[in-house]
């Protein structure tokens, strides 16, 4: 079984609070993680009728089934849980005595924040990442950039022999049409598949709410609402501009990008790894990818990562900065196998900016590309796409 990197801060989290909360995407291995670090607790999920249809009607009796705690999947679906386990854990003050998961951050959060606030670890846990399955050695040396891009990171397509095309189609039917579309009360099921694909076709771009909306024939607000949903969900997610103003005007619009990649291509309908190769979204992917990485090392690691882009009103744009313990990271990503000299101006000109303002001393910039070879260039190092995931590990840790 492939180690998370989350197992030792979710294991600290266990020790310092009495319930831990463990939230992300439908598969994506929350459930495989918390059966694995906490095997000698009993497991309960809620998605069980049975189950479900006892703790809603008698959550005491129900959660006293379990003097020692216990893991409740998807706990979410009987809410009213979460109030008696408030008066459990305050009376009982065990850590690590109850064991939380949900795909739904709406829900799972709102239980959360509303009766258990000071009395539970979160942890986010997203589909593999790359430095994940290099470090099991679940990642061939003959997977191309294209494969991994098309395929994804969910353990079923990357680790079972599921057909991509076949999994992302019926993970689309059972989680985003069902549930994400519930939550809605989505009533014009071709308006709301239209829109989530038109969110894939603007993976890595800034995000327009009002154009996004006219291409789909929707308002506004009914766009902004389900995007929220999707973020809600883990099938979206938004990154901010960085708010550095170096007296000049810049983009206060968010970016766009997919938890997964594989899920937006197949959205985008790729389906191979030869045509995702051949499409004008291999570029938006790769960034798309690399910017999640970093996400999922922040959150495993449960790092004060600050993450943003820089653009200004020219149409200068640097993908990434990392801001950690007062470093400041600007990483450009190019898609391509070959380093190009115009993929450094981007940079320069943020550094340029950096000095003019006196910061440049807490400046770092990398250059993460397609290849495989790693060198340096003039202030920036140059670095392929696989060693940009284990550059993380090492250089951001708690």
């Amino acid at each position: 079984m492939l180690k998370r990197s989350a197992t030792s801060r979710l294991t600290a989290l266990s020790a310092w609070y009495p319930v831990v909360a463990v939230t992300g995407p439908r598969q994506s291995g929350k459930t495989t993680l918390v059966r694995e670090v906490f095997a000698g607790k009993p497991y309960v999920t809620l998605e069980d009728p049975d189950v479900r249809a006892t703790a809603l009607a008698d959550p005491r009796g129900f959660l006293g089934l379990y003097p020692d705690g216990a893991i409740l999947d998807e706990v979410q679906r009987a809410p009213d849980l979460f109030s008696y386990l408030q008066g459990l854990v305050d009376e009982r003050q065990v850590m690590g005595q109850w064991v939380l998961t949900g795909s739904q951050q709406l829900g799972l959060m709102s239980g959360v924040s509303q009766t258990l606030a000071g009395r539970v670890g979160l942890l986010q846990l997203l589909p593999f990442s790359v430095g994940e399955l290099l470090a099991g050695g679940a990642l061939p040396a003959s997977r191309s950039l294209e494969d991994m891009l098309w395929r994804g990171l969910y353990p079923a397509p990357t680790l079972r022999k599921i057909p991509p095309t076949d999994w992302y189609a019926d993970y689309f039917a059972t989680y985003i049409e069902r549930d994400v579309r519930q939550m809605l009360q989505v009533r014009d099921l071709a308006a709301f598949r239209l829109f989530v694909r038109m969110c894939a076709a603007r993976t890595g771009q800034l995000l327009n709410l009002s154009a996004l909306a006219a291409d789909c024939g929707i308002s506004t607000n009914t766009a902004k609402g389900w995007l929220s949903v999707l973020e809600a969900s883990y099938i979206v997610f938004t990154l901010k501009p960085h708010h550095a103003n170096f007296g000049k005007q810049l983009t206060k619009s968010p970016k766009l990008y997919f938890h997964d990649t594989g899920l937006a291509a197949w959205l985008a309908g790729l389906r191979s790894a030869q045509a995702l190769g051949l499409s004008s979204m291999r570029g938006a992917l790769f960034e798309n990818w690399a910017v999640c990485e970093t996400l999922k090392h922040s959150y495993n690691q449960r790092l004060d990562m600050q993450l943003h882009f820089w653009r200004n009103k020219s149409g200068i744009e640097v993908d990434l900065l990392i801001e950690f313990e007062q470093r400041l990271q600007a990483v450009e990503f190019k898609a391509g196998k070959t380093v190009a000299s115009d993929w450094f101006g981007s940079l320069k000109k943020y550094a340029e900016l950096m000095q003019e303002e006196g910061l440049n001393e807490t400046l770092s910039q990398t250059l993460v590309y397609g290849g495989d070879a790693t060198h340096t260039r003039p202030s920036v190092q140059v670095i392929g796409w696989r060693t940009w995931a284990e550059e993380l590990t090492k250089r951001y840790v708690n």
